[in-house]
């Protein structure tokens, strides 16, 4: 018989015959008189939860649309949603947008970069802020001189449906360790 994906076998005479032999002159407990509270059960499993977590972790390391990432021969990574013009990528690099707000990461850790990354992008939304610069570093000083938060920073950004494009900054504005986002026309909602 199967039960849960394991197969439950019927115990053999010869392990019946061991297991007697093993509780022979074995006497019960002489029964006290007492009620036994009642055994609690165990808590139920939150297998919902689980299986949400899953899923957010998921689409936390999966994209789930094929986005327009393009990469030139400098490396200079850049985003264009589909359905934005592709001068807008050009205005954005050549910095005609005036910067309204800016973001600074360093020092935080990848949890934290990523709230406060949340959080700015929320705040710029409900102040119809359309331009920003994200400064994630360089990396200079970090083990083996490696950005630690650079890709991270362009995969949150890649999820948020506020955003309508973003490129490598200027070097007068941070070159390599910084992006300039240009983000949806909020109107000023909470939203």
């Amino acid at each position: 018989m199967k039960k849960h994906g394991l197969e439950r076998l019927a115990p053999s005479e010869t392990d019946c015959r061991m297991f007697r032999e093993a509780l022979d002159g074995i006497q019960p407990l002489a029964p006290h008189g007492r009620a036994l509270p009642p055994v609690p059960r165990p808590p139920p499993l939150p297998r919902s939860r689980w299986r949400d977590e899953r899923a957010a972790i998921h689409a936390a390391l999966h994209d789930p649309v094929d986005w327009d990432v393009d990469t030139d021969a400098t490396e200079d990574m850049s985003f264009l949603r589909p359905g934005v013009p592709r001068n807008t990528l050009r205005k954005l690099r050549r910095g005609e947008w005036v910067t309204q707000a800016e973001l600074d990461l360093h020092g935080l850790t990848r949890a934290g970069a990523k709230q406060a990354l949340v959080d700015f992008l929320c705040a710029c939304r409900k102040r119809d802020i359309r331009c920003v610069r994200i400064i994630h570093g360089k990396g200079l000083g970090s083990l083996n001189r490696q950005p630690i938060l650079k890709s991270h920073v362009r995969h949150w950004l890649l999820q948020r449906d506020e955003v309508l494009a973003f490129v490598q900054a200027r070097a007068v504005d941070g070159g390599s360790g910084a992006l300039r986002v240009l983000l949806k026309s909020g109107g000023g909602t909470n939203g």
